[in-house]
């Protein structure tokens, strides 16, 4: 019986280029600008990029297991980048907890979360954060992981409580409540 290797084919698939995206190649840098904001990839050595006809195509010179994956990552990456750069990417993050609460003061946020003081969350180049009302929490910008990275930060600074849900989650995350003591003696 044979096995067939499945492979995801991710790296071939064409790139298309926004009309707000302008896309500049230079030796192995890849310069990607938009309303947004830029964003520079480099290109490793077994991976070429051409421009036709307002699409990117990636090419790989070795076919390795490992060089397939990095060609589907670094398309991925590029894509990422062209819809970044023309409209930016969003996380939503939510409070909640008597008396938490956050507030914009200047480019950093304000944080209430039970602590003695109010946690200041410096802003960084490239993102844009803001507050709806003061329990939410949106943070956007061109670069995707970036994005990612600065939401985690934030919620990580209170995690949602595992037995009253209080602290800083997605917006759409579902928490598993913990039963507390008392629910545990009702049943017995």
């Amino acid at each position: 019986m044979k096995y067939h290797k499945i492979m995801s084919k991710v790296g071939n698939n064409p790139i298309t280029i926004d009309d707000d995206a302008k896309v500049s190649l230079a030796d192995k840098t890849i310069e990607i600008s938009g309303s947004e904001g830029s964003i520079k990839i480099s290109l490793p050595n077994f991976l070429l990029a051409q421009i036709k006809d307002g699409t990117l195509f990636l090419e790989r010179k070795k076919e390795t297991k490992k060089v397939r994956s990095l060609h589907g990552l670094f398309r991925s990456l590029i894509n990422n980048a062209i819809i970044g750069v023309s409209k930016p990417w969003e996380k939503k993050l939510e409070i909640s907890g008597t008396g938490y609460g956050v507030k914009l003061v200047g480019d950093d946020l304000e944080i209430k979360v039970g602590f003695s003081h109010p946690i200041i969350f410096k802003s960084s180049e490239g993102i844009k954060l803001k507050t709806e009302g003061n329990r939410k929490i949106i943070i956007s910008g061109a670069n995707k992981q970036l994005v990612g990275e600065v939401a985690n930060k934030i919620r990580s600074i209170k995690k949602p409580d595992s037995y009253k849900g209080k602290g800083i989650k997605y917006v759409g995350e579902v928490l598993r409540i913990k039963p507390g003591k008392k629910a545990k003696t009702e049943e017995e």
